[in-house]
């Protein structure tokens, strides 16, 4: 197969994943082209239309309107800029990443994550509310965030009168119609310029829940045991909590084979150069 890597769209940290991809299809005896709209395989970067991805989306188009699979990159959520997700179709839970369910905890354990117990959350304070970035496919079919924003912090005080700390996305500020009591919006912190670090892990520190759709900070929060209430399409949506009913009595499932699942969506610059997860996703693209 051909596969067309379009690595002048992806975000500076791209370029490390996509010369390791590349090894990884020569090796596994594929043929790599740069910019090649006749390929069988589109490869991009994120499905974020904006900034230096922003002509992705006509990469995307094209190859959808043809039925050619498109595999997408993009930064994990494990382990930061050390690991990344590798898939077709997406980088959330309509995305396909390969044999995903009933895997062991091999490799969780190899990549050093632990799940955190679920924190008592008798005494917490805020439910964080993270936005996400409008121009995102992720966001398709959705309302505007901060028409999103508003309609849920108005589902929440339905239930709750806790403090409500609305999250911004790092690139996305957004102003939202706000008439309840006891809600703030906050714009992340970065911490790490190198490696775009921002300050939500501090923020997990004292929230009661979190709420986002289905990007990363969901995966996050489990992860060190704080409840989370996500859409489906949320890689945390299994372990998540699905209706505002039950804020004041958060469900906590056991995380295990979540977690282990969740390990095989994400993979270092080496595992991805032996072409260890274009592998588990080619039965996909032969379909």
């Amino acid at each position: 197969m051909i596969f067309g890597l379009f690595k002048q769209h992806g975000a500076l940290n791209s370029v490390p994943v996509f010369s390791a991809f590349e090894q990884g299809i020569t090796h596994l005896g594929h043929t790599a082209h740069d910019n090649d709209l006749n390929a069988d395989v589109a490869v991009i970067w994120s499905v974020l239309w904006y900034g230096r991805m922003a002509k992705n989306k006509a990469v995307w188009d094209h190859f959808t309107k043809q039925g050619k699979p498109i595999i997408v990159l993009e930064v994990g959520a494990l382990k930061r800029n050390t690991t990344w997700k590798v898939a077709v179709g997406g980088i959330n839970n309509e995305a396909y990443f390969g044999h995903t369910t009933n895997n062991d905890d091999v490799r969780l354990t190899a990549l050093g994550i632990r799940i955190q117990d679920w924190k008592d959350t008798k005494n917490t304070n805020s439910i964080i509310i993270c936005g996400q970035h409008q121009a995102s496919h992720q966001w398709r079919n959705m309302p505007p965030v901060s028409d999103w924003i508003s309609n849920t912090i108005q589902e929440i005080r339905q239930h709750t009168d806790r403090h409500i700390k609305v999250r911004c996305h790092p690139r996305y500020p957004f102003n939202f119609n706000n008439t309840k009591t006891n809600v703030v919006k906050s714009m992340p912190k970065r911490i790490d310029i190198v490696q775009d670090f921002y300050d939500f892990g501090a923020e997990l520190s004292n929230a009661h829940c979190v709420v986002n759709w289905s990007s990363n900070p969901a995966i996050e929060a489990v992860l060190v045991g704080v409840p989370v209430f996500t859409g489906p399409d949320s890689l945390a949506h299994a372990v998540a909590n699905h209706s505002f009913d039950t804020v004041e009595t958060l469900v906590k499932p056991d995380r295990q084979q979540w977690a282990n699942d969740l390990a095989y969506t994400e993979w270092t610059v080496d595992e991805i150069a032996k072409g260890i997860p274009l592998n588990r996703i080619l039965n996909k693209i032969n379909t």
